[in-house]
């Protein structure tokens, strides 16, 4: 007989991913009737690299969601450390966000490119996806990048943002 493991609660399993700081980046995509969407994550991580792909945590129910598996595609803008207010916006929620920021989308492009606020950007195609719990896991095989030098990452832990410091961590080794 299999005995089943305890469930921890939500809060206690968000504390402890509290300290893995990780990357902020923003998913967009083009909604089918042409409206762009976004909405800040920071469940980005690559997956292999032939062919080259990343995988995206989305919510379930999110109008970007829905958005990137209608389209097909979207961008991972990855931002870069003065892009805070930008992860709070698309965190919001709020409805005009795209209206707020300068934006393009680039011919063939997976999605509109956050022009000032990131760093990179990976265009992908959806290749799989899987449900699980409250989200759904995108895969998407990059098919272009757009990358701007001289900026460092934003950085999400311990409940606030950071920007990476390149240099410190080599400096307190």
């Amino acid at each position: 007989m299999t005995q089943s493991l305890p469930v921890i609660p939500v809060a206690d399993f968000r504390t402890l991913m509290s300290h893995f700081p990780t990357g902020v980046a923003i998913i967009t995509t083009t909604a089918p009737d042409g409206e762009p969407r976004g909405m800040t994550v920071s469940s980005v991580c690559s997956v292999t690299l032939s062919p080259p792909t990343l995988l995206v945590c989305l919510r379930n129910g999110s109008p970007t969601l829905d958005a990137v598996l209608g389209h097909g595609k979207f961008a991972v803008n990855f931002l870069h450390g003065n892009a805070r207010p930008v992860a709070e916006l698309f965190a919001s929620g709020a409805p005009d966000r795209f209206d707020l920021i300068p934006w393009r989308q680039p011919p063939g492009a997976g999605g509109p490119h956050l022009v000032e606020d990131a760093h990179a950007v990976a265009d992908c195609r959806v290749s799989r996806t899987e449900p699980v719990g409250d989200h759904t896991v995108v895969f998407g095989e990059t098919f272009q990048v757009a990358q701007e030098s001289g900026h460092l990452p934003l950085l999400y832990g311990m409940r606030e943002y950071q920007v990476w410091r390149a240099g410190e961590a080599a400096e307190s080794r």
